[in-house]
């Protein structure tokens, strides 16, 4: 019988089957559980000159209403400012387009993909 897992366990199988669907799309994967500062983010990844930085939200109970509780305005602004540690520290990045996205995966395992969730206006 197979161990149930735990919270951040399950988060991690989340953020690991988002990142298997976004490699076979054709995105490279730079950095997975980057930290840096008092943030991480869970995948930053690049295709066609353009680096996402990627929120990977895994639900096991919560439905779609519960979707705009699920990034804090704190959350937000701690993912932008890793975003800039990241590309200050990897300059060759620096004339890339960026952009922020949150992908949640529900229950039924359907990833439901919110591009350009938050930009650095909030």
């Amino acid at each position: 019988m197979e161990e149930p897992l735990s919270s951040t366990g399950f988060g991690r199988a989340g953020e690991e089957r988002i990142a298997s669907l976004l490699a076979a799309e054709g995105w490279s994967l730079l950095e997975r559980n980057y930290r840096a500062g008092k943030g991480e983010i869970d995948i930053i990844a690049e295709r066609d000159g353009l680096i996402a930085f990627i929120e990977v939200k895994r639900w096991k109970a919560y439905g779609y209403p519960a979707l705009e509780r699920a990034l804090s305005a704190d959350k937000i602004r701690r993912i932008i400012e890793t975003s800039k540690i990241y590309l200050s520290t990897y300059r060759k990045y620096k004339n890339r387009r960026i952009r922020y996205d949150v992908i949640f995966l529900f229950r039924d395992g359907v990833p439901m993909r919110f591009e350009g969730a938050f930009d650095e206006t909030v």
